[in-house]
């Protein structure tokens, strides 16, 4: 098992897991927000986990408060919002600092596997994805502007 799935996260309702619970899937992991510019791209998601799904595929969302503010809402509101708004049925996890001292552990091992423009290592807005292997392995990192339709031909290799 990769150090990545032996990450500890929270779900939305403050429970303790290990990433390990998704081992043997493609993930597509999203640093998310229900008031970003980006936030239309649930429906895109919610696309990708429907088609994929029975193949081993999942997305896990990460709301994300770092970026303008955009996430303000508590779990509870967080999850009202995806499923009323994009009929969300992939994981929405507990809120995350994805940048700083207080970075889930989760987003340290990402950036530092995949890292951004430049090679930098830190987020730069909401609806950062990280691509995942079955292995546990991050196999890209895309940025913001990436529609998830533009990232299918890439999970399709992977499944």
């Amino acid at each position: 098992m990769t150090e990545l799935l032996a990450t500890r996260i929270q779900t939305a309702d403050g429970e303790e897991r290990d990433l390990s619970e998704h081992a043997g899937k493609v993930l597509l992991i999203v640093n998310t927000a229900s008031q970003c510019g980006f936030t239309p791209q649930y429906a895109g998601l919610e696309k990708l986990h429907r088609d994929y799904a029975d193949r081993g595929f999942s997305v896990l969302a990460f709301p994300c408060n770092q970026f303008g503010g955009q996430e303000p809402g508590d779990a509870e509101e967080i999850a009202n919002f995806c499923s009323t708004t994009y009929d969300v049925t992939f994981p929405v996890f507990a809120k995350v600092d994805v940048n700083g001292d207080d970075a889930a552990p989760l987003f340290r091992r990402l950036k530092r596997e995949a890292k951004g423009v430049l090679g930098s290592q830190s987020i730069k807005w909401n609806f950062t994805k990280f691509l995942v292997d079955r292995e546990g392995r991050v196999v890209d990192r895309y940025a913001p502007t990436t529609k998830p339709e533009d990232i299918a031909a890439d999970i399709e290799k992977l499944l």
